[in-house]
């Protein structure tokens, strides 16, 4: 008697129900649950039972999204994109311009430097036209002398070579020593006859009575600039025209000087 026919084991090429795969996860529909519980500790100490006992955790159980939780139970924070480092010049352009300084200390500062600078160009105007050129030769005669050294001061009499005018009174410097007595006649030089000043040094050494003087006038400049804060102005056309001010005070000064000793 034959044996009856056994069925055939179905082969790898048998038809199979395709799985259906979490699209966050990748995991297989059936292995990854759903929901996941996150405790909410907060919650315990929220709502006690009036009893006094401790609620159980499926009741205080918070399930969130499996989208929004990992594979055990933590939150999905979202990734912060990294910020990138600003160049060191606009760094520093930021700097500049984020502290603006008190204004009570840069209008001390923008008066004092402004007396400061109108003083030396005062004293070096005189001087200054001397050097270039612009000057009359003459014969001053010392009247008197008080003081000594450094301190001394002395007046006398103007007398211009071509005879065209006569001042009196006028101060004279650069006397030498020993020769501060009265009635001395010592060649000189002066701007003009309301000069008020009669200078008696004619060396190469009348050049260091101006030039000091206007490298004092260009220190003080720069400090309106730094102290009065014109350069930590917000926006470049306000921060230049804010240097620009600080820069015409003391060019307008020295001007108006050396105008008035020409």
């Amino acid at each position: 008697m034959p044996s009856p026919a056994r069925p055939n084991p179905p082969g790898p090429s048998a038809d199979r129900a395709p799985v259906e795969v979490e699209p966050t996860t990748g995991a297989p529909v059936d292995a990854v649950p759903r929901r996941v519980p996150v405790r909410q500790q907060s919650r315990h100490r929220e709502a006690p039972r009036a009893d006094g006992d401790r609620p159980p955790d499926d009741e205080v159980a918070f399930w969130a999204p499996i989208e929004e939780v990992h594979w055990d139970g933590t939150p999905v924070r979202e990734d912060v994109a990294p910020q990138r480092r600003a160049p060191a010049r606009a760094r520093r352009q930021a700097s500049r311009t984020s502290a603006l300084p008190d204004p009570l200390p840069g209008l001390t500062a923008l008066v004092l430097l402004s007396l400061v600078a109108a003083f030396f160009a005062w004293v070096s105007a005189g001087p200054f036209w001397l050097a270039v050129g612009h000057a009359r030769d003459g014969t001053v005669v010392i009247d008197h002398c008080t003081g000594g050294g450094l301190t001394q001061r002395c007046r006398g009499i103007f007398t211009a070579d071509d005879g065209r005018f006569l001042a009196h009174g006028v101060r004279i410097s650069g006397v030498p020593a020993g020769g501060s007595a009265p009635g001395t006649a010592l060649p000189a030089r002066m701007t003009g006859p309301d000069g008020g000043t009669a200078y008696a040094d004619t060396g190469p050494g009348r050049h260091l009575r101006w030039l000091p003087g206007l490298l004092a006038v260009l220190g003080c400049t720069a400090g309106i600039v730094r102290w009065t804060g014109s350069a930590r102005m917000p926006g470049r056309r306000h921060r230049r025209w804010s240097v620009a001010a600080a820069l015409a005070g003391p060019a307008l000064i020295t001007l108006g000087f050396l105008a008035a000793a020409w």
